[in-house]
């Protein structure tokens, strides 16, 4: 797919042991010649964690897209009625925000964005990481996954020994899921095998 021409908006919530995951799948967007515009939780521009502090995060996401990041319900608000985002990724989006989205709950800039997305009727694609996706969130992944223009990157279990109810995307495959979400389709298989064997 040529990506030249293509706004994407990128968005990261809290779940911060995927970060680092992540950045590369924006590089790829940008080597392949799309914008990216960052779009990030209020978790991400004010805590420091043991996995980065929040300005690395910050300073990372400046210094791959070129862009400034969109931290606040203000500043999200506008991507709905300027129609920029031709697809729009949350990645990682944590249980907290499936839930929030599931439920029509806008009280931050990145599910703003989503909400200007679904309203343009554009693609929102989800690359899900949460600790109770086969627990509470199962009926707010389920509610999505068959609402219009939404989109999953593919997901398992990546620890069902330990943690059972957990369910983490193929960060790896986000921008294969955004071509096809541009496309009306959803990556498949949705469902894999996260789990690594020892």
């Amino acid at each position: 797919m040529n990506w030249q021409g293509i706004t994407v908006g990128y968005a990261l919530s809290g779940s911060h042991c995927t970060l680092e995951e992540i950045l590369p799948q924006i590089q790829r967007f940008v080597d392949a010649g799309a914008k990216v515009v960052p779009i990030v939780s209020s978790t991400i521009m004010t805590t420091d964690t043991r996995f980065g502090t929040s300005s690395h995060w910050q300073q990372s996401l400046r210094q791959i897209t070129g862009n400034e990041i969109i931290s606040s319900i203000v500043d999200a608000e506008p991507l709905g009625p300027s129609k920029l985002l031709d697809v729009l990724t949350i990645a990682p989006c944590t249980g907290n925000t499936t839930s929030k989205l599931a439920n029509a709950m806008t009280d931050g800039p990145v599910l703003m964005a989503a909400k200007a997305q679904m309203r343009n009727q554009r693609p929102l694609v989800l690359a899900i990481s949460t600790n109770d996706g086969l627990g509470l969130n199962a009926a707010n992944i389920a509610k999505l996954l068959i609402m219009k223009n939404v989109y999953f990157v593919p997901f398992g279990q990546d620890n069902p020994v330990a943690k059972p109810n957990s369910l983490v995307a193929r960060m790896d495959l986000v921008m294969e899921t955004c071509e096809a979400a541009l496309q009306g389709k959803q990556l498949q298989p949705l469902l894999i095998e996260r789990f690594l064997h020892a």
